[in-house]
């Protein structure tokens, strides 16, 4: 038999996002909850909420997302449909690309895009040809035990710098 389609979420972005984080595909946890990086032990919330000095972890997800877009990042994945069972990378079957060049249409005053890990990163050569820097970060999922996390804060953390962000 075979497994039902799982679709992704639609772009979290304003005119004025300068830094997107692309992940690949949300796991169980966030399409139950249909909520980026909703899982508790993926590190996203509280390392970006670090580096942009907000309490981002703390606060309810419509919340999180306001505050995120204020300072201007967005969100989005590489894929918007796969088949899966479970939440690793390594499991996704069929995927359907995301149009990535809507992150230029979209959000003109992008500056940076961000590859959640390496699943995503298998598309930053998309990313690279939009004419916008593109990075690779660890990923903030708890299935990356690799880096602490204070390792991983501070990869963040430059990319987000390359942005210009925080704002001053």
């Amino acid at each position: 038999m075979a497994a039902t389609p799982l679709e992704s979420f639609p772009p979290l972005l304003r005119g004025d996002t300068r830094l997107v984080v692309l992940g690949s595909f949300p796991g169980v946890a966030s399409l139950e909850a249909q909520a980026y990086y909703a899982h508790p032990r993926n590190q996203f919330w509280p390392i970006v909420g670090q580096i942009l000095d907000t309490p981002l972890a703390e606060m309810d997800y419509p919340e999180r997302i306001e505050r995120l877009l204020d300072h201007g990042v967005g969100l989005w994945d590489v894929y918007g449909r796969c088949t899966r069972k479970g939440s690793l990378d390594s499991a996704i079957r069929d995927a359907v690309p995301n149009d990535l060049a809507r992150l230029t249409r979209e959000a003109p005053s992008l500056r940076v895009i961000i590859h959640n890990g390496a699943e995503s990163a298998r598309r930053i050569h998309e990313s690279r040809a939009l004419g916008v820097e593109a990075l690779r970060l660890p990923s903030t999922s708890p299935a990356n035990a690799r880096l602490s996390l204070s390792a991983k804060q501070e990869a963040w953390r430059e990319a987000f710098a390359r942005a210009g962000l925080p704002r001053a």
